[in-house]
């Protein structure tokens, strides 16, 4: 059954695919300068464009797919819950008892609230939420493969981050890190002093307890399915079960936000963001800057410092830095190193729990890869006129 659905959502992959290369020009990695384009904005004349989306999506296809039908639970799901229970992936607690979110907003005229609100959740309980507070986010090197000018005990805040690289490992190719000293070059996030997990089930746990509406009633819904308590939330099946419950919140919300599109485009409004500081001319010499975005991922922040119309800091944390950071100063693990402690693995010799609790993460890699050649030589430049 597994490989059936499996196959199943393949298909359906493909189309979403295609709705995606429409809306956004291409697809994998739309809006990114690339070989071969990158998307831009449409011409009032192509408006017929948003509708042969809106079209596609709202009137038929994605309602349609196994993945997303109402109420938002495969029948096949409820069966991979008895294999989750006895192998210990839904009975076991995972370390990490703190989750984060910053704030997404919507662009659809029927609502300007967040599609999913922010907050932070401390200690497992889903009685409460506090508010996401950006001034409380700092990065560790204690364990990474970077130097702080005043110290790698320190703690900055990302606006005054520093990224100096200092591989000290071992000589590759090697099979073991040692972990009592430096052992990744991801930085360690921390909010007020302790990790945080971000992601899916970051934004279902948070919207659940803040009373969001839609999700409240997919997450009681799935828990009644599976015959699990709320609990049950913080393990591999929760984390796996929000990224499904998040998806049909997501695909609900697909019809208004086409339906603004091509309105928009129909009315000639082109932009595609505030353009009301888009001029450097208009900066102050010395001046900074902060975005927050829920990337798929989880939380995801950008800092900037501009002086004198040039980038002179530019710090980010991005989701998979939140969930992959190594150790901190006080050797308190991150996310993935503490979902780990106590799973049970059946095989040493092939742990596929492991593997599977580690996915359940969506980990990118990517930000964990960095190419500095041995020397010191500058490996590339790139010019801005």
């Amino acid at each position: 059954m597994a490989l059936a659905h499996y196959l199943e959502a393949l298909e359906w992959q493909r189309e979403f695919i295609k709705m995606h290369a429409i809306l956004g020009g291409k697809n994998p990695h739309l809006q990114s300068f690339l070989v071969g384009g990158m998307a831009t904005p449409g011409r009032p004349g192509r408006a017929g464009l948003a509708q042969h989306s809106h079209d596609r999506i709202v009137q038929g296809d994605h309602r349609e797919s196994p993945a997303v039908r109402e109420p938002g639970v495969h029948p096949g799901r409820a069966r991979g819950r008895v294999v989750l229970q006895r192998v210990g992936w839904v009975t076991v607690p995972e370390s990490v008892t703190t989750w984060c979110t910053a704030s997404t907003r919507s662009t659809t005229k029927q609502s300007r609230s967040s599609t999913f609100p922010s907050g932070i959740i401390r200690a497992r309980d889903i009685s409460k939420v506090e508010e996401f507070d950006p001034s409380k986010i700092t990065e560790q090197i204690t364990h990474s493969w970077y130097d702080y000018e005043g110290g790698a005990d320190q703690a900055l805040h990302p606006s005054e981050g520093e990224t100096s690289p200092n591989y000290t490992g071992p000589e590759p190719p090697f099979e073991r890190l040692d972990t009592s000293k430096k052992y990744s070059w991801l930085k360690s996030p921390r909010y007020d002093g302790v990790p945080m997990e971000v992601g899916p089930l970051s934004r279902m746990l948070v919207s659940y307890v803040r009373g969001h509406e839609k999700v409240t009633g997919l997450v009681n819904y799935v828990l009644k399915t599976l015959g699990v308590g709320p609990e049950a939330l913080f393990s591999t099946l929760g984390r796996v079960a929000a990224r499904a419950i998040e998806t049909q919140v997501l695909v609900d919300k697909i019809g208004d936000w086409v339906d603004e599109l091509a309105d928009n485009m129909g009315k000639g409004e082109l932009r595609i963001h505030d353009n009301s500081k888009w001029d450097p001319e208009s900066w102050p010499a010395d001046c900074m800057g902060a975005g927050f975005h829920e990337a798929p991922r989880g939380a995801l922040g950008h800092w900037v410092h501009v002086k004198d119309g040039k980038i002179a800091r530019y710090q980010c944390v991005v989701p998979s830095t939140w969930n992959a950071g190594p150790r901190d100063a006080g050797d308190t693990p991150g996310p993935y190193e503490a979902a780990l402690v106590g799973t049970p693995v059946a095989d040493p010799e092939q742990p596929i729990e492991i593997l599977r609790t580690v996915h359940s993460f969506d980990p990118c890699m990517a930000c964990a890869v960095h190419v500095v050649e041995p020397g010191g030589r500058e490996v590339t430049r790139v010019k801005v006129r």
